[in-house]
């Protein structure tokens, strides 16, 4: 316990990061960016990145992304989610093949498949770990930047899995756009940490997968 009060209060010195609480209106525009909450990362036997067994971690963020969901969308306000999808034929190592285009672990969890008729929502199926890059179309365009512009957005809240892959590029490219002023009128990218979760690839699982990079929750 002490141990790990000391590494909080190291990261708070040497990192621009703050825990607070955080106030929805409509009178600051913010969209919502669900990242990967799929089959292939949240449901049981799903596949190689899934949970194996129920996990408490996950679940709280499926139940908190389908929480904000409802409002966001009760209110109309804009809401992006991200679809981790692959080609069979183009591996992402070091992970193992995960989330096949045109099976069901590239599809929303169930909780959530309602959003594919919500007229305020964008899906985005991407095939990289970092969603920002992952909206780049071949005509050079990206699509969530379209997005935060076309909706006048000033706030993003990010949440989704996993909280140390795909949600962390994702933010900081985001962090780095915002910075370098191709994302206006955005102002803040905010975390919600009770709507994130990793997963669990535990090292005796790993071994046994060629190239596979254990990964304990």
């Amino acid at each position: 316990m002490m141990m790990t009060s000391k590494t909080i209060d190291l990261l708070r010195n040497e990192l621009p990061v703050e825990q607070e609480s955080l106030f929805l209106s409509g009178d600051v525009k913010t969209g919502l960016v669900l990242v990967d909450v799929v089959n292939g990362f949240c449901t049981v036997g799903s596949g190689n990145l899934a949970p194996s067994q129920p996990d408490g971690q996950i679940s709280e963020m499926v139940d908190e992304s389908v929480r904000l969901a409802r409002v966001f969308c009760e209110k109309k306000w804009p809401v992006f989610a991200f679809l981790d999808t692959h080609y069979p034929d183009v591996p992402e190592p070091p992970y193992p093949p995960h989330c096949i285009s045109g099976t069901d672990e590239s599809n929303l969890v169930p909780e959530l498949q309602w959003l594919e008729n919500e007229t305020n929502v964008t899906l985005r199926r991407k095939d990289c770990i970092d969603g920002f890059l992952g909206s780049v179309e071949k005509d050079g365009s990206n699509v969530f930047v379209n997005w935060v512009k076309s909706n006048q957005i000033k706030n993003v809240l990010v949440l989704g899995i996993c909280t140390d892959v795909c949600v962390l590029d994702f933010v900081c490219s985001t962090l780095s756009a915002r910075n370098r002023g191709f994302l206006a009128p955005l102002e803040d990218v905010i975390v919600y940490s009770r709507g994130c979760a990793t997963y669990d690839f535990p090292v005796h699982v790993a071994k046994n997968i060629k190239d596979a990079l254990p990964h304990p929750q």
